[in-house]
Protein backbone atom coordinates (compact mmCIF):
# COMPACT_ATOMS: atom_id res chain seq x y z
CA UNK A 1 0.00 0.00 0.00
CA UNK A 2 1.09 3.61 -0.25
CA UNK A 3 2.84 5.37 2.38
CA UNK A 4 0.02 8.45 3.20
CA UNK A 5 0.77 11.57 5.70
CA UNK A 6 -2.18 11.47 7.30
CA UNK A 7 -1.12 14.45 9.35
CA UNK A 8 -1.41 16.49 6.26
CA UNK A 9 -4.30 14.64 4.67
CA UNK A 10 -6.49 15.57 7.84
CA UNK A 11 -5.13 19.13 7.96
CA UNK A 12 -6.65 19.29 3.63
CA UNK A 13 -9.73 17.48 5.10
CA UNK A 14 -10.17 20.32 7.73
CA UNK A 15 -9.71 23.16 5.14
CA UNK A 16 -11.89 21.49 3.23
CA UNK A 17 -14.82 20.80 6.12
CA UNK A 18 -14.42 24.28 6.81
CA UNK A 19 -14.89 25.70 3.12
CA UNK A 20 -17.61 23.68 2.44
CA UNK A 21 -19.40 24.44 5.98
CA UNK A 22 -18.94 27.83 5.53
CA UNK A 23 -20.64 28.01 2.13
CA UNK A 24 -23.32 26.29 3.66
CA UNK A 25 -23.83 28.44 6.45
CA UNK A 26 -24.12 31.54 4.60
CA UNK A 27 -26.82 29.73 2.35
CA UNK A 28 -28.86 28.42 5.44
CA UNK A 29 -31.71 31.22 5.51
CA UNK A 30 -31.81 31.47 1.77
CA UNK A 31 -34.62 29.39 -0.67
CA UNK A 32 -33.10 26.67 -2.18
CA UNK A 33 -34.93 24.64 -4.95
CA UNK A 34 -35.24 20.97 -4.11
CA UNK A 35 -35.19 18.26 -6.54
CA UNK A 36 -35.38 14.42 -5.37
CA UNK A 37 -32.98 11.12 -6.16
CA UNK A 38 -33.76 8.20 -7.50
CA UNK A 39 -32.63 4.97 -5.75
CA UNK A 40 -33.79 5.99 -2.26
CA UNK A 41 -36.74 5.28 -0.68
CA UNK A 42 -36.52 7.90 2.30
CA UNK A 43 -37.47 10.87 2.29
CA UNK A 44 -34.25 12.19 3.73
CA UNK A 45 -32.06 9.91 1.72
CA UNK A 46 -34.23 11.53 -1.66
CA UNK A 47 -33.43 15.30 -1.43
CA UNK A 48 -30.75 17.18 -2.87
CA UNK A 49 -30.29 20.83 -3.55
CA UNK A 50 -27.58 23.18 -5.28
CA UNK A 51 -25.95 23.79 -1.61
CA UNK A 52 -24.98 19.43 -1.50
CA UNK A 53 -23.68 19.31 -4.79
CA UNK A 54 -22.01 23.15 -4.61
CA UNK A 55 -20.29 21.81 -1.32
CA UNK A 56 -19.27 18.71 -2.70
CA UNK A 57 -17.29 20.74 -5.70
CA UNK A 58 -15.82 22.96 -3.11
CA UNK A 59 -14.77 20.12 -0.94
CA UNK A 60 -13.54 18.18 -4.26
CA UNK A 61 -11.22 21.29 -5.65
CA UNK A 62 -9.25 22.12 -1.91
CA UNK A 63 -8.44 18.16 -1.64
CA UNK A 64 -7.38 17.55 -5.38
CA UNK A 65 -3.67 18.38 -4.96
CA UNK A 66 -3.79 15.51 -2.42
CA UNK A 67 -5.35 12.98 -4.10
CA UNK A 68 -3.14 13.49 -7.09
CA UNK A 69 0.00 13.72 -4.65
CA UNK A 70 -1.28 10.27 -2.91
CA UNK A 71 -3.28 8.62 -5.83
CA UNK A 72 -6.84 8.37 -3.56
CA UNK A 73 -9.61 7.33 -5.40
CA UNK A 74 -12.90 9.35 -4.59
CA UNK A 75 -16.17 8.42 -3.41
CA UNK A 76 -18.79 11.39 -2.69
CA UNK A 77 -22.75 11.29 -2.49
CA UNK A 78 -23.37 13.76 -5.30
CA UNK A 79 -21.63 11.92 -7.86
CA UNK A 80 -21.55 8.37 -9.92
CA UNK A 81 -19.25 5.86 -7.69
CA UNK A 82 -16.55 5.14 -10.59
CA UNK A 83 -15.50 2.22 -8.71
CA UNK A 84 -11.52 3.46 -8.14
CA UNK A 85 -12.08 3.18 -4.51
CA UNK A 86 -12.19 -0.87 -5.23
CA UNK A 87 -8.87 -0.55 -7.25
CA UNK A 88 -6.63 2.37 -5.37
CA UNK A 89 -5.67 1.55 -1.83
CA UNK A 90 -7.26 4.64 -0.28
CA UNK A 91 -10.09 6.74 -1.16
CA UNK A 92 -11.80 9.99 0.04
CA UNK A 93 -15.01 9.53 1.74
CA UNK A 94 -17.46 12.57 1.35
CA UNK A 95 -21.02 13.37 2.48
CA UNK A 96 -21.26 17.09 1.42
CA UNK A 97 -23.95 18.39 3.32
CA UNK A 98 -25.18 14.95 5.50
CA UNK A 99 -28.78 15.88 7.00
CA UNK A 100 -30.07 17.96 3.43
CA UNK A 101 -33.62 17.27 5.29
CA UNK A 102 -32.77 19.56 8.11
CA UNK A 103 -30.61 21.85 6.46
CA UNK A 104 -33.77 22.21 4.44
CA UNK A 105 -36.20 22.73 7.07
CA UNK A 106 -33.82 24.61 8.79
CA UNK A 107 -33.40 22.95 11.81
CA UNK A 108 -29.96 21.41 13.56
CA UNK A 109 -28.91 18.40 12.50
CA UNK A 110 -26.88 19.11 8.90
CA UNK A 111 -22.67 18.72 8.75
CA UNK A 112 -19.87 18.12 6.53
CA UNK A 113 -18.60 14.58 6.72
CA UNK A 114 -15.35 13.67 5.13
CA UNK A 115 -13.40 10.59 5.37
CA UNK A 116 -9.93 8.75 4.31
CA UNK A 117 -11.05 4.84 4.07
CA UNK A 118 -8.51 2.73 2.94
CA UNK A 119 -9.44 -0.02 0.34
CA UNK A 120 -10.18 -3.09 2.97
CA UNK A 121 -12.90 -0.72 4.41
CA UNK A 122 -10.72 0.59 7.34
CA UNK A 123 -11.51 4.51 8.09
CA UNK A 124 -8.04 6.25 8.35
CA UNK A 125 -9.36 9.84 9.11
CA UNK A 126 -12.43 11.49 9.81
CA UNK A 127 -13.70 15.03 9.96
CA UNK A 128 -17.14 16.38 10.82
CA UNK A 129 -18.05 20.28 10.42
CA UNK A 130 -21.08 21.15 12.13
CA UNK A 131 -21.59 24.53 10.48
CA UNK A 132 -24.23 25.50 12.92
CA UNK A 133 -22.47 25.29 15.89
CA UNK A 134 -19.42 25.90 14.26
CA UNK A 135 -18.11 22.33 16.00
CA UNK A 136 -15.48 20.50 14.63
CA UNK A 137 -14.91 16.60 15.33
CA UNK A 138 -11.66 15.49 13.84
CA UNK A 139 -9.56 12.03 14.26
CA UNK A 140 -6.88 10.73 12.28
CA UNK A 141 -5.72 6.93 13.14
CA UNK A 142 -4.08 6.06 16.27
CA UNK A 143 -3.68 9.93 17.07
CA UNK A 144 -6.84 10.62 18.99
CA UNK A 145 -9.92 12.23 18.25
CA UNK A 146 -10.97 15.88 18.85
CA UNK A 147 -14.10 18.13 19.22
CA UNK A 148 -12.67 21.96 18.50
CA UNK A 149 -8.87 20.54 19.77
CA UNK A 150 -10.23 18.96 22.77
CA UNK A 151 -9.66 14.99 23.29
CA UNK A 152 -12.73 13.54 22.55
CA UNK A 153 -13.74 10.64 24.78
CA UNK A 154 -16.04 8.27 25.95
CA UNK A 155 -18.86 10.10 27.79
CA UNK A 156 -19.17 8.89 32.04
CA UNK A 157 -22.36 7.72 33.20
CA UNK A 158 -23.08 11.40 35.52
CA UNK A 159 -26.96 11.26 33.36
CA UNK A 160 -29.11 9.05 34.82
CA UNK A 161 -31.08 8.69 31.35
CA UNK A 162 -29.98 6.91 28.14
CA UNK A 163 -30.78 8.35 25.41
CA UNK A 164 -31.37 6.25 21.91
CA UNK A 165 -31.12 8.02 19.22
CA UNK A 166 -32.58 7.31 15.08
CA UNK A 167 -33.58 8.88 12.38
CA UNK A 168 -37.09 9.86 11.56
CA UNK A 169 -38.17 7.50 9.24
CA UNK A 170 -37.95 4.65 11.68
CA UNK A 171 -41.37 5.47 12.93
CA UNK A 172 -42.50 4.10 10.03
CA UNK A 173 -40.78 0.83 10.46
CA UNK A 174 -42.68 -2.69 10.89
CA UNK A 175 -40.11 -2.39 14.80
CA UNK A 176 -40.81 0.86 15.73
CA UNK A 177 -43.44 0.31 18.20
CA UNK A 178 -42.30 -2.97 19.61
CA UNK A 179 -38.86 -1.09 20.47
CA UNK A 180 -40.06 1.78 21.92
CA UNK A 181 -41.89 -0.74 24.27
CA UNK A 182 -38.74 -1.99 25.07
CA UNK A 183 -36.47 0.77 25.74
CA UNK A 184 -37.46 1.90 28.83
CA UNK A 185 -37.09 -1.96 30.24
CA UNK A 186 -33.16 -2.24 28.65
CA UNK A 187 -32.39 1.33 30.14
CA UNK A 188 -33.61 0.19 33.72
CA UNK A 189 -31.02 -2.61 33.03
CA UNK A 190 -28.49 -1.12 32.62
CA UNK A 191 -28.50 0.84 35.80
CA UNK A 192 -30.28 4.33 34.44
CA UNK A 193 -33.34 5.73 35.59
CA UNK A 194 -34.99 6.01 32.33
CA UNK A 195 -34.80 6.34 28.72
CA UNK A 196 -35.99 9.25 25.15
CA UNK A 197 -35.79 8.13 22.12
CA UNK A 198 -34.81 11.07 19.82
CA UNK A 199 -36.09 10.80 16.35
CA UNK A 200 -33.86 13.34 14.06
CA UNK A 201 -31.32 13.07 11.43
CA UNK A 202 -28.37 13.45 9.94
CA UNK A 203 -26.29 10.59 10.56
CA UNK A 204 -23.09 12.35 11.28
CA UNK A 205 -24.27 14.40 14.05
CA UNK A 206 -26.45 11.99 15.70
CA UNK A 207 -23.30 9.69 15.84
CA UNK A 208 -21.70 12.75 17.29
CA UNK A 209 -24.00 12.95 19.91
CA UNK A 210 -23.43 9.69 21.17
CA UNK A 211 -19.90 10.95 22.84
CA UNK A 212 -21.54 13.51 24.63
CA UNK A 213 -23.76 11.48 27.00
CA UNK A 214 -25.04 7.89 27.68
CA UNK A 215 -26.38 6.82 24.39
CA UNK A 216 -26.52 5.08 21.40
CA UNK A 217 -27.52 5.88 17.68
CA UNK A 218 -28.85 3.01 15.57
CA UNK A 219 -30.48 1.88 12.52
CA UNK A 220 -32.23 -1.05 11.77
CA UNK A 221 -31.86 -3.44 8.58
CA UNK A 222 -34.48 -3.18 6.18
CA UNK A 223 -35.33 -4.67 2.66
CA UNK A 224 -35.63 -1.15 0.60
CA UNK A 225 -32.31 0.40 -0.73
CA UNK A 226 -31.03 3.20 1.60
CA UNK A 227 -30.00 2.96 5.43
CA UNK A 228 -27.76 5.05 4.86
CA UNK A 229 -24.22 5.15 2.74
CA UNK A 230 -20.61 4.35 3.75
CA UNK A 231 -20.24 7.99 3.23
CA UNK A 232 -22.96 8.99 5.99
CA UNK A 233 -20.69 6.54 8.69
CA UNK A 234 -17.16 6.53 7.37
CA UNK A 235 -15.98 9.63 9.47
CA UNK A 236 -17.73 8.76 12.32
CA UNK A 237 -16.45 5.34 12.84
CA UNK A 238 -12.60 6.97 12.69
CA UNK A 239 -13.84 8.79 15.41
CA UNK A 240 -15.62 6.22 17.51
CA UNK A 241 -12.52 4.38 17.39
CA UNK A 242 -10.29 6.84 18.11
CA UNK A 243 -12.14 7.96 21.12
CA UNK A 244 -12.75 4.26 22.23
CA UNK A 245 -16.41 4.09 21.81
CA UNK A 246 -17.90 0.72 20.28
CA UNK A 247 -19.29 1.23 16.06
CA UNK A 248 -20.73 -2.05 14.72
CA UNK A 249 -23.63 -3.13 12.42
CA UNK A 250 -26.39 -4.07 14.30
CA UNK A 251 -25.22 -7.24 14.92
CA UNK A 252 -22.26 -6.40 16.55
CA UNK A 253 -20.03 -7.33 13.44
CA UNK A 254 -17.34 -4.54 12.34
CA UNK A 255 -18.41 -2.29 10.11
CA UNK A 256 -17.76 -2.61 6.57
CA UNK A 257 -16.81 0.92 5.26
CA UNK A 258 -15.71 -0.25 1.30
CA UNK A 259 -18.63 -3.03 0.12
CA UNK A 260 -18.14 -4.35 -3.55
CA UNK A 261 -21.63 -4.72 -4.40
CA UNK A 262 -23.04 -0.97 -3.53
CA UNK A 263 -22.35 1.86 -1.10
CA UNK A 264 -25.95 1.08 0.95
CA UNK A 265 -26.41 -0.37 4.33
CA UNK A 266 -29.68 -1.09 4.38
CA UNK A 267 -28.37 -4.77 4.82
CA UNK A 268 -26.62 -4.39 7.71
CA UNK A 269 -27.78 -1.55 9.75
CA UNK A 270 -25.38 0.61 12.34
CA UNK A 271 -25.09 0.65 16.33
CA UNK A 272 -22.86 3.17 17.92
CA UNK A 273 -22.59 3.12 21.48
CA UNK A 274 -20.91 5.27 24.21
CA UNK A 275 -20.33 1.98 26.24
CA UNK A 276 -19.74 -1.78 25.14
CA UNK A 277 -22.74 -2.70 27.53
CA UNK A 278 -25.24 -0.21 25.50
CA UNK A 279 -24.26 -2.05 22.51
CA UNK A 280 -24.45 -5.68 23.56
CA UNK A 281 -28.23 -4.56 24.56
CA UNK A 282 -29.14 -3.16 21.14
CA UNK A 283 -28.02 -5.93 19.29
CA UNK A 284 -29.77 -8.64 21.78
CA UNK A 285 -33.10 -6.57 21.62
CA UNK A 286 -32.26 -6.33 17.38
CA UNK A 287 -32.00 -10.09 17.49
CA UNK A 288 -35.15 -10.70 19.50
CA UNK A 289 -37.14 -8.35 17.52
CA UNK A 290 -36.22 -9.68 14.61
CA UNK A 291 -36.25 -13.17 15.34
CA UNK A 292 -40.20 -12.40 16.22
CA UNK A 293 -41.28 -10.43 13.14
CA UNK A 294 -39.79 -13.92 11.04
CA UNK A 295 -42.45 -15.99 12.93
Amino acid sequence: MRILDLSLLQQCAIAAAYRAGHYIARHAASDVAVRTKTGHHSLASQVVTEIDHNSQALIRQTLQAASERFDLAWLGEESPDDGERLRKDYFWCVDPLDGTLPFIEGIPGYSVSIALVSKDGTPCLGVVYDPLSQTLYHAVKGGGAFSNEQPLCVPGSESTTLTFITDKSFANEALYQATVNRLQGMAVQLGYTGSRLVLQGGAALNACQVLAAPACYFKFPKLQTGGGSVWDYAATACLFGEAGAPVADICGRSLDLNPPESTFLNHCGVLYSSDRHIADAMVSLYRELSGRLLV
